[in-house]
């Protein structure tokens, strides 16, 4: 397990991985020609946004070496999780999966399969893998993603497990092969890691402390992506309000907006993840203002209680969180407001959970991601008086309650109106509708030809569905 590296030069160092695509497309055409056919792939994500992108990355790379793209995983002969350990749910997940995979693999013995993301940053992990999962070909953590050619390379031309998990993060290298889902959308990577350590949280330990990309870097980056055809960004971080903190001074996250938003040919910008103790009004002024940011804003509250929030180490109260609310309803009244909420935290009571359930009436929040506390190995929390199984659940199923029922109040109430939505898909379900999505980020589903994906259309909303509308064309 790697420990030591020095500072690194991006540019130099996506250079060097240069060499290694090549001499993987060698290694993947001889293979090819043993086996009379060609070498398939398949990247499997779990987790958030940045996770999605990444995967981007690696499957960009396998396809440059001459890999094809499986799609999915059990007759794929090369299959990458890229894994999220935000939670023990994601982890047990991961487990579970390998243990499907191993079958596949006792069919097909010359499949390789690769780990990395989040989870691949705790050593507990990198043993218990080591031990109970001999089968993985390769281990590798956030900190090196940019080295997968190399790392591809040797696993190719090994029979041994590989390791290459970097400790510490020391560097932002961006530039290798991506291959987008979407054609017409995109995800921007414009910081990694985070300084908060909230008490639940593992992220700063697996994702390191908050490095921002250069703001040149990024614009010219967008300006690509807008010259290949893409009308919407998703400008991503851990904690996107933070961004240039560790920049001196040369740009912050309102100015780094407005400089996107000049961009040719980008018609629509989002951004993930906001901290509520980071979201300046400059920033809301710039999104009240702009014609690009679309009007929805994840803002996480996780609890209404200020004894919660302080021993979440989240740094704003309750009455902090709500004024934001207000702010932002004045100043934006067609914003779409959705969150996270943690339930069963250590110590949380009753009255804890009211305080928090005032929290979602006041605020009107469009929809929240609720969660049941999950103990992470090595965060502060998880030395903390534990709230037993059948409480957290009964609390829970309050909040849930309370969350649908906002979403509902707040469901329906531009029914009748039209709206523009970005066309993403044919319908799953209907192959005579498509799917769209609105700047609040509400899906609209209505009939059309699969020509009109990717275009941005007028919609009349005819009717609200509970989470979604069925529209027409204007």
């Amino acid at each position: 397990m790697r420990r030591d590296i020095a500072d690194i030069d991006s540019g130099r160092e996506a250079e060097d991985q240069r060499p290694y695509l090549e001499e993987g497309r060698r290694l993947v055409e001889s293979r090819e020609k043993e086996l009379g056919r060609k070498l398939t792939c398949c990247v499997v994500t779990f987790g958030c946004q940045m996770n999605a992108r990444d995967s981007e990355k690696l499957l960009g790379v396998l396809l440059q070496m001459g890999f094809e793209d499986k799609g999915e995983d059990e007759n794929a002969d090369f299959v990458v999780y890229n894994t999220c350990t935000v939670r023990d749910h994601a982890n047990q997940r991961v487990y579970g999966r390998l243990g499907t995979l191993h079958g596949y693999k006792r069919r097909n013995p010359d499949m390789k399969i690769a780990l990395c993301g989040c989870m691949m940053q705790e050593e507990a992990v990198i043993e218990k893998i080591r031990k109970s999962y001999r089968f993985v070909d390769l281990l590798f953590g956030t900190h090196n993603l940019y080295t997968f050619p190399r790392l591809v390379c040797d696993m190719l031309q090994s029979n041994r497990m590989i390791i290459s998990v970097w400790k510490q993060e020391k560097g932002i290298v961006e530039e290798l092969p991506v291959s987008r889902k979407y054609p017409f959308k995109s995800g921007v990577n414009i910081m990694f890691g985070c300084n908060n350590f909230c008490s639940y949280c593992i992220v700063p330990y697996v994702r390191g402390r908050e490095r921002s990309r250069n703001a040149k870097d990024i614009i010219r980056e967008v300006e690509r992506l807008a010259s290949e055809g893409v009308k919407e960004v998703m400008l991503l971080g851990q904690n996107v309000n933070s961004y240039g903190n560790d920049l001196d001074g040369e740009m912050n996250f309102p100015s780094l907006l407005r400089e996107v938003e000049k961009v040719d040919g980008i018609e629509r910008i989002r951004f993930m993840s906001s901290h509520p103790k980071d979201l300046s009004d400059e920033l809301i002024d710039v999104m009240a203002g702009s014609t690009k940011i679309c009007r929805h804003l994840h803002l996480a509250l996780q609890s209404g209680s200020d004894r919660i929030l302080k021993a979440m180490n989240r740094h704003y109260t309750k009455e902090d969180y709500l004024l934001l609310t207000r702010k932002l309803r004045e100043k934006i009244p067609d914003l779409a407001l959705t969150t996270d909420i943690i339930v069963g935290f250590p110590g949380e009571e009753l009255s804890d959970v009211e305080e928090t359930i005032d929290v979602i009436r006041k605020a009107e929040f469009e929809n929240a991601f609720t969660f049941i506390y999950s103990i992470r190995t090595g965060t502060p929390a998880a030395k903390m008086e534990q709230v037993d199984e059948k409480t957290a659940k009964k609390h829970f199923d309050m909040v849930l309650s309370e969350v649908q029922q906002s979403a509902r109040n707040r469901a329906g109430r531009y029914e009748g109106e039209v709206m523009e939505a970005l066309v993403e898909e044919v319908n799953e379900h209907d192959s005579s509708l498509l799917t769209g999505r609105l700047s609040n980020n509400t899906i609209v589903h209505f009939p059309g030809d699969p020509s009109l994906i990717g275009q941005i259309l007028p919609i009349r909303l005819a009717e609200c569905r509970g989470f979604y509308y069925v529209g027409k064309k204007v």
